[in-house]
């Protein structure tokens, strides 16, 4: 265990508050078929419903908690059903908000079996079976029995031959809103994942657009509300915001560091070869955010950055203002909104210092006819999306393609703070291969050391 004393401690605090629980490590076995030993304790909470109740459960504890929740089950017995409803599935794992809105040291194992009370008591989890039930109620408890004993169906099939998941080219998008669904839309159709992992967060069934998509089933798309769904995925896309009621910038940026804390260690905990590609707002800090509580390589953690403006300037140029020689060699780089800028990572070599000068002058005229034009475009959840799409597609295939993306600035124009800004990069199936050399241009220099400035700034007032 990552956190050992930490586990200790929590687990200490609920043999205190309810000394019926017993502690015992075994094989844990996931959606994916692959096994891991953990410790899981097991016993019974307390429900008042009318009458008084015993529920017996079972809590998963992950080797990365307490920065990933628990996996929890109820553990009926012979006599006992399980009633689905919104906190229970037919299999009798438990979801509950406190799991999926997870974040430490906020939440507490003492506090989730709270929660688990206060839940059952509005909604009983179990009923008793008459006798001639029992026997078809062994059958589901043969099954639960089996999740501990690593003998599922997936893991039967693994043994027979059939194809292993984890060697698919499987994406997960973490997030159901409407980018989540925009950016699993723009890479179905793209066709460039052989699985892509909707993990929707959101309390309750599923509805709206994740509804959409299992009603027309989209193929190969898989929506789960279960982090190890997305075990074994190639690359993560985070797209979640906090819709809290915060008053302040800091505190609705704060409110995402929050969110990200019960999701950043689960994903990479499921998929720890995976690069993690960052969507949420605002993206530099979030992408900062996403590499300290992943430990991944700076190489493995990229914000979507400037992507999507820099394939539209470079089209500007080309279709717009016919500059195609321009064009190839454009890039828009540093901070999303106001204060991104344009730059060049090569020029043409001209004969004097005159021509040189008229060369930049008429350069320069043309990338600011371009970035006024690239002002009123905007994003919306679609055309993310597609940039999503393009990125996910150069990173899969390896295709070794230069993107403007947000990456650790550290060491370049001078900048000696961590903080993550858009620049052209090389994306391989291992992340960022390599930065592209920018054209030296003071102005440009300028630009990113302020930006790097005020990120920096702000990235000191977060709790992490």
């Amino acid at each position: 265990y990552k956190f050992r004393d930490l586990t200790i401690e929590e687990l200490k605090n609920v043999s205190r508050t309810y000394p019926n629980f017993t502690f015992s490590m075994n094989t844990y076995t996931f959606k994916d078929g692959s096994q891991k030993d953990l410790l899981n304790f097991s016993g019974t909470v307390p429900v008042k419903y009318g009458n008084s109740y015993n529920i017996p459960v079972c809590l998963w504890i992950l080797d990365s908690h307490p920065f990933a929740p628990p996996i929890c089950f109820l553990k009926p017995t012979a006599n006992m059903g399980i009633a689905v409803g919104k906190h229970v599935d037919a299999q009798g794992r438990i979801y509950l908000p406190y799991l999926q809105n997870w974040s430490h040291p906020k939440s507490t194992l003492i506090g989730l079996i709270k929660e688990m009370i206060a839940k059952f008591e509005e909604e009983l989890p179990l009923y008793s079976l008459s006798s001639s039930d029992a026997a078809r109620q062994s059958e589901l408890l043969s099954y639960i029995a089996k999740i501990t004993e690593g003998e599922t169906d997936m893991k039967s099939r693994s043994k027979t031959g059939g194809r292993n998941e984890g060697c698919l080219n499987k994406i997960t998008v973490v997030g159901a809103g409407d980018l989540g669904i925009a950016c699993v839309l723009a890479v179905a159709a793209k066709g460039v994942a052989d699985k892509v992992v909707l993990l929707d967060l959101s309390e309750g069934a599923a509805k709206g657009g994740t509804m959409d998509l299992e009603i027309f089933a989209v193929p190969n798309v898989e929506i789960s509300k279960d982090f190890s769904a997305s075990a074994d995925s190639k690359v993560v896309v985070l797209t979640v915001n906090s819709l809290g009621n915060a008053q302040t910038y800091l505190d609705v940026i704060q409110s995402n560091v929050d969110l990200f804390r019960g999701i950043i260690p689960a994903v990479s905990h499921y998929s720890q070869n995976a690069v993690l590609l960052v969507a949420s707002h605002p993206v530099e800090v979030m992408t900062f955010v996403s590499w300290k509580l992943s430990s991944f390589p700076k190489s493995r953690v990229i914000g979507v950055g400037a992507n999507l403006d820099s394939e539209r300037f470079q089209y500007m140029l080309t279709n717009l203002l016919k500059a195609e020689v321009l064009a190839k060699d454009a890039w828009v780089i540093g901070e999303q909104g106001e204060d991104k800028v344009p730059s060049w990572t090569s020029c043409n070599v001209v004969a004097n210092q005159t021509e040189a000068m008229a060369a930049r002058n008429s350069r320069e005229k043309v990338a600011n006819r371009a970035m006024e034009v690239l002002k009123g475009k905007g994003q919306r959840s679609w055309s993310v999306g597609l940039s999503v799409a393009d990125l996910v597609d150069s990173i899969l295939k390896d295709k070794r393609k230069v993107h403007s993306v947000s990456t650790l600035a550290k060491g370049c124009c001078n900048i000696n703070s961590e903080v993550f800004l858009s620049l052209p990069c090389i994306l391989g199936t291992s992340g960022v291969i390599e930065m592209v050399r920018l054209e030296e241009d003071p102005l440009v220099q300028e630009k990113l050391q302020s930006s790097a400035g005020s990120i920096h700034d702000l990235q000191q007032q977060l709790k992490l």
